[in-house]
Formats: structure tokens, C-alpha cells, sequence
């Protein structure tokens, strides 16, 4: 049985991606046995509190400006707003909140400031607090800790070699350097991907290895399947199959055993038989409410139904760690410091993104 291995090879993990499923699962459901309550579940809600216009060129993401997806933009959520939905996601079974902004990276000034007042409001509802913000400082980390933060979402996305084929904006080293960042506190990591997005099954495992490979471990991996949005780069895609979703999470499990799996996006399209063999296969986390960020979810009835169906309990919150103190903004530590880190673009082309912000500029021109 597994232990906690810093040093897989993409070759080990493949091995465990193709074995016979009864076997595959058998060994995620003894690795997750041994490691977390099989009949517990953690269910969190996502809230774009910033939604749109980002400079970014992400095949896979509706948010990017440079693409023509219908979707409607907001500016920054005040803190009333997010309380008011925290509030309503704690009453409907959630223990944790994430609050996600279309930004590419953090920049000290106002609205960071409004976030961090976000996270302590959170944090004082006993909730695990959780973002994703894009590529922050070590500073900006220590601000997000102090304010109460419970964990830093950064996905790796996929492998360091097909990353090139997805963005061409930002390097792979940029999200190692934030979830580093990140570890320079005490607030936890939450790093997984998406598959779907044209991969091979080499890039899964090679997304697995650079996770693993991190140590500690993230606490937390989302495991997405791509939900195609019309308008993107990768509008074609065909769905990803169940099979290759339940073979991803139990390879997950067994690699990084004492992480919480997240099933993200892309439920939508699993049927419950489907979500209980991913839960079986050691998927212990989900995203609840009727949207992730801007993509459709299934609705937190539906889920408590399925949960009744299956015999599983949501998890408690600060199960898994403590929760964080938070400090005023008058009593910080920290100042902001205006920084203007050098986050690295490395400008090569990507030909779908390119033809997919050409068509959303002819778009823009016939209306």
C-alpha cells in the first residue's frame, strides 16, 4: 500500500492509470480507507467574486477578454454581498467557501484589501476560507494568512509539457513559485487540473508527478473535466468519458494519499452511478450550488439527495487543520508594498487561442 512518495516516475503512475478497473479500484478504495472516513464528503461553494475580463489566453476559460463567450462580466463582489452567500452556502451543508477572481495576479491596492476583508468576514462564520486570485507574492500570501485565510487554490492545469499547448501567457514555473509562496504560510495548499482539454494520458500522469512531487503534498487537488464553452479554443472538445474521470481520481488517491480529491467541474455530466464510483475510487470533496465560477453545477438539493442515497455525511469544518486566527487589518504585520513582480510571459503562439480571439474580433466587428 501506498505511503507518501515524494519521487514517483510518470511510468509508476501510468501503470496504476491502466490497471484492470476492479483492480484500480480496489487499491483507491484500500489507500482511501486507511487515510480518511469513507462515508464523509466535504462540500464547498465556489463564488466568482470577480468574473471576466481577464488578460490571460487559457484555452479552456470563458473569462479570458480576448474571447467572445457571452458572458457577463462584474466587478469586484462588496463584502456584504459574499456574506450573504457565505451565509446561505453554510445553511445548505457547506463547509467551505472559495472565492475565485478572474484576475492573472494580485495587486496591492483597494481591492485587494476589499478580499482581505472578504476572508476574515468568512473566516468569522467558522468556515474554511479558500481563493484563487492568480500568482501572488510571499507578502501577499502572509497578508491572506493573517486575514484568515484556510487555503490558496493554484491549478497546475495539466503537465509542464502540454501547459504550452494551453496557455501562452504565463510559464509553469509561475504557479510552482506561487504554491512556494503559499508554503511559506500556514494556509494549505489546493492544486489539481482539468482533463479533457486534448491531453494524452502521459500529461495526466505528468500533471500527477509534478504534484506529488511537491512536498508537502497539496492538501487539497481538484480533479475538473473540461466543460467546453462555445467560444473558447477548445469549443470542440468531446466530453470527457466517466471511465477516464474515475481512473484519474483513483490514481490520484493512490499517489497522493492524504489529499481531499475534489470532483469539480464538469458533474453536470456524470450520472450518480458515475459520482459514487469516483467517490468509491476516494474523491472526497465536491462543489456544490448552481454554478463553479461560470460553468453550470449541479443543485445542492440534488446533492444532499445523492449524499442520503449513498450514506455520506458532509465534513465538519477544520477537520483535516485548525482554524487560522484572524487579524484585524489595523493590527497587520504586513504592509502592502506595492510590489510589481515580473511574472513571466512566454509569448510563444498557440494556434487555436489565436484563431478563437480572431473569430471573437470579427464578432465584435459585425455587431
Amino acid at each position: 500500500m501506498s505511503e507518501i512518495r515524494h519521487n514517483w516516475t510518470r511510468e509508476e503512475i501510468l501503470e496504476i492509470y491502466n490497471k484492470p478497473l476492479m483492480d484500480l479500484l480496489y487499491e483507491a478504495a484500500t489507500v482511501h480507507r486507511k487515510y480518511h472516513d469513507p462515508n464523509t464528503v466535504q462540500v464547498s461553494t465556489l463564488l466568482s467574486i470577480k468574473t471576466g475580463g481577464c488578460p490571460e489566453d487559457c484555452g479552456y476559460c470563458p473569462q479570458a477578454a480576448r474571447y467572445h463567450t457571452d458572458l457577463e462580466g462584474n466587478d469586484l463582489m462588496s463584502v456584504s454581498h459574499v456574506k450573504a452567500q457565505a451565509l446561505r452556502a453554510k445553511a445548505s451543508g457547506s463547509s467551505r467557501v472559495c472565492m475565485g477572481a478572474a484576475w492573472r495576479n494580485v495587486k496591492d491596492g483597494p481591492e485587494f484589501d476589499q478580499v482581505l476583508e472578504m476572508v476574515r468576514t468568512i473566516n468569522k462564520l467558522d468556515m474554511e476560507v479558500c481563493c484563487t486570485l492568480g500568482m501572488i507574492t510571499e507578502t501577499q500570501a502572509k497578508r491572506l494568512a493573517e486575514a484568515g485565510l484556510y487555503a490558496y487554490n493554484h491549478n497546475l492545469d495539466t503537465s509542464e509539457e502540454y501547459y504550452k499547448e494551453v496557455i501562452s501567457t504565463r510559464g509553469y514555473e509561475d504557479r510552482l513559485e506561487t504554491i512556494d509562496n503559499v508554503r511559506k504560510t500556514n494556509v494549505t495548499v489546493c492544486s489539481g487540473g482539468i482533463i479533457g482539454m486534448g491531453e494524452s494520458v502521459e500529461d495526466r500522469a505528468g500533471m500527477l508527478v509534478s504534484l506529488a512531487s511537491l512536498n508537502p503534498q497539496p492538501e487539497s487537488v481538484p480533479i475538473n473535466a473540461l466543460v467546453a464553452v462555445e467560444g473558447t479554443p477548445m469549443e470542440e472538445q468531446k466530453p470527457v468519458p466517466i471511465w477516464e474521470m474515475i481512473r484519474m481520481v483513483a490514481t490520484t488517491r493512490i499517489v497522493i494519499p492524504e489529499t481531499q480529491v475534489r470532483l469539480s467541474a464538469g458533474r453536470t455530466e456524470m450520472s450518480r452511478e458515475g459520482q459514487a464510483m469516483c467517490f468509491f475510487a476516494g474523491a472526497n470533496s465536491i462543489f456544490a450550488g448552481d454554478k463553479l465560477l461560470t460553468t453550470p453545477n449541479p443543485d445542492v438539493n440534488e446533492d444532499m439527495e445523492m449524499f442520503e442515497m449513498l450514506g455520506l455525511n458532509p465534513q465538519k469544518p477544520f477537520i483535516k487543520k485548525m482554524q487560522p486566527e484572524t487579524v484585524e487589518a489595523e493590527d497587520s504585520q504586513y504592509q502592502a508594498l506595492g510590489e510589481k513582480p515580473k511574472w513571466s510571459r512566454p509569448g510563444h503562439t498557440i494556434e487555436r487561442n489565436e484563431e478563437a480571439k480572431m473569430k471573437a474580433k470579427e464578432l465584435k466587428k459585425a455587431k
